[in-house]
């Protein structure tokens, strides 16, 4: 069985394979100080309490955007799983070209979604990430990462209205019935909600028009990517778990 982990800025998102299928996944508060201990602990528990044997787990891999948790993290592999795991990073094989003039620069979670789809959906396509940032990156027929864009996420906008403000409120991020609001959750809802909408369907339109692509294909992930996608015709699947995908199969290349 293999454990999969994506750190990513809000949550760490584990998930654990047996062969090919994806049987549970559960998550983790990134911005929480753990020691080794406590992750080991955490994570045989959660892993345990959704039927997996632990000993039964025989390799790790993960993809991180914040390197302050990976010095306890992977030390929990080691402790508690008696695993060292892969960590996604230059050098290590993904199958992708990353066609940029500073690769280095780009996440590497940007990668293992691009790996994602590129395998199982082919190129050229566009990959959108809604999480705490906004992300869409194009991969090209022949498996060339060749464009990244990067916009504030729904999350960090909303943030910036209620703590820069004086009298709007915290509220949930959520899709109001109609843009036609009046009154104040409501209006900041419509807001987020319908400019994300409206940034999203014209970057796309915006890649097609530059690039030409006419059969670009768009897969959408992250955690606000299902209301996104459920309000736009642009975009063609919305898949929840394509970065734990991405690192099975960047594990199975690097075997």
């Amino acid at each position: 069985m293999l454990l999969v982990i994506d750190v990513g800025n809000t949550n760490i998102t584990c998930g654990i394979y047996d062969g090919e299928e994806l049987t549970q996944t559960f998550r983790l508060i990134t911005k929480t100080p753990r020691t080794s201990d406590e992750y080991g602990m955490i994570l045989c528990d959660l892993a345990g309490r959704n039927g997996a044997r632990i000993e039964d787990i025989d390799g790790a891999i993960i993809v991180s955007v914040v390197p302050v948790v990976m010095h306890a993290l992977v030390g929990s592999l080691i402790k508690y799983l008696n695993i060292t795991p892969l960590v996604v990073e230059p050098g290590v094989k993904t199958g992708i070209k990353i066609d940029t003039p500073n690769p280095r620069e780009i996440g590497p979670d940007r990668i293992v979604d691009a790996v994602a789809a590129y395998e199982l959906h082919g190129g050229p396509i566009l990959v959108l990430d809604f999480g705490t940032a906004t992300t869409y990156d194009l991969v090209t027929e022949d498996g060339r990462f060749t464009v990244g864009i990067t916009a504030p996420g729904v999350k960090i906008s909303a943030q910036a209205l209620w703590l820069e403000t004086a009298k709007l409120p915290e509220i949930e991020i959520a899709m109001p019935s109609s843009i036609l609001a009046n009154e104040t959750i409501w209006s900041m809802q419509a807001g987020l909600m319908y400019g994300q909408i409206g940034q999203t369907e014209y970057i796309i339109k915006q890649v097609k028009k530059e690039t030409g692509y006419k059969n670009l294909k768009v897969v959408a992930t992250g955690g606000l990517g299902r209301l996104i996608s459920n309000e736009t015709k642009m975009i063609d699947e919305y898949d929840p778990d394509l970065t734990l995908k991405g690192l099975r199969l960047i594990y199975a290349k690097n075997r």
